[in-house]
């Protein structure tokens, strides 16, 4: 062989090397982590070591495969890179998307907290305020019914179907994307055992989170959610109005209040105290907590309950007994009235 013929076997070798490094190094950095919509902060204290940063975003679901990522950091040169810090992770779907992120950061996010009852409207406001996307626009989107076709929702809106939960957004992000990540995340919640006991008691989906959403308008405190859910369903066997003031409330214009006689004779498909059953549809967005009770009420004689004025309820199995109960009640409100007007709060 001629010194030509061995130089040039040389080159062949190195390029065949080079080659496979290449494929191996894109190999490597684009390698399939997590998910393209995720939204989640990461917060990397100072001192952490590239195996400290790594343990975190797996636990945080960022990545899934944490050898893969170790090597695409070190094929980067960014071993020495990773600085400490709160960063906001919009898109997990590669090692190489992680990592520039992790080293140039992204735009930024907003932490944005849906509470449990709130309702499209109240939504809609937190929304316009942290994002500034009009109200008016959320809620229209969230009454399309290219959405409620799509996620198979058989209700006029999205009520309901916005999961109450901690959000990252950007003032990027589309409202069609903010929504549908909400509602992403309460069918996310929803277990195959919750479907097979809404199947277990008749119900189908809308009427499981319209039951928990009355209860979520009720109850303040975790303890007393099945109790009272027990109370609704058993009024349901018994074919007895609901009766459930949440639900008056929801046609009331304005924030909560007392609820008057007149309010009880509103014409309104939502009337509990007119018509039979539950309403059409939710009226506010539940919390898993609620729809968990909806789903598992207590097994009870309890018919009637009223607030003792602490948050909590007196129930009853009977309407004398509830009308007792009731007493007690006014008893106490006078009693705070008569405070009130003593230190001149009116």
């Amino acid at each position: 062989m001629s010194q030509k013929e061995k130089f040039q076997n040389i080159k062949n070798s190195i390029a065949s090397l080079l080659i496979v490094f290449f494929i191996f190094y894109a190999f490597m950095i684009i390698w399939p982590q997590g998910s393209s919509d995720l939204r989640t902060t990461l917060s990397i204290p100072k001192g952490s070591s590239l195996k400290q940063v790594s343990l975190k975003l797996k636990d945080k679901d960022i990545i899934k495969n944490e050898p893969f990522f170790l090597m695409a950091v070190k094929l980067m040169g960014y071993e020495k890179k990773l600085q400490a810090g709160i960063f906001n992770i919009n898109d997990a779907s590669n090692n190489y998307k992680i990592i520039k992120q992790l080293v140039y950061g992204d735009e930024s996010y907003l932490k944005i907290t849906i509470l449990e009852g709130w309702t499209l409207k109240d939504i809609s406001r937190e929304i316009e305020n942290k994002l500034e996307i009009a109200s008016m626009d959320f809620l229209n989107i969230s009454k399309h019914p290219k959405f409620l076709k799509k996620f198979e929702i058989h209700n006029k809106s999205l009520e309901g179907y916005l999961f109450p939960e901690t959000y990252f957004f950007s003032k990027n992000d589309s409202p069609e994307f903010i929504i549908e990540k909400m509602i992403l995340q309460l069918r996310k919640n929803i277990t195959s055992q919750m479907k097979a006991r809404m199947e277990e008691l008749g119900f189908d989906e809308l009427e499981v989170i319209t039951m928990a959403s009355i209860i979520e308008g009720q109850a303040i405190y975790d303890d007393e959610r099945a109790t009272i859910s027990s109370v609704y369903h058993n009024r349901l066997k018994r074919k007895m109005k609901l009766q459930a003031d949440p639900t008056v409330q929801y046609i009331i214009d304005g924030p909560p209040r007392r609820l008057l006689n007149k309010d009880l004779k509103i014409e309104s498909p939502y009337n509990t105290y007119l018509n039979y059953g539950l309403p059409p549809g939710p009226i506010n967005n539940p919390g898993i907590q609620s729809i968990l009770a909806a789903l598992y009420p207590v097994e009870s004689d309890f018919f009637y309950f009223v607030a003792k004025g602490d948050g909590y309820h007196t129930f009853s199995k009977t309407e004398r007994e509830h009308i007792l109960a009731k007493r007690e009640f006014q008893k106490i409100r006078k009693k705070v009235q008569r405070q009130k007007l003593n230190r001149g709060v009116r």
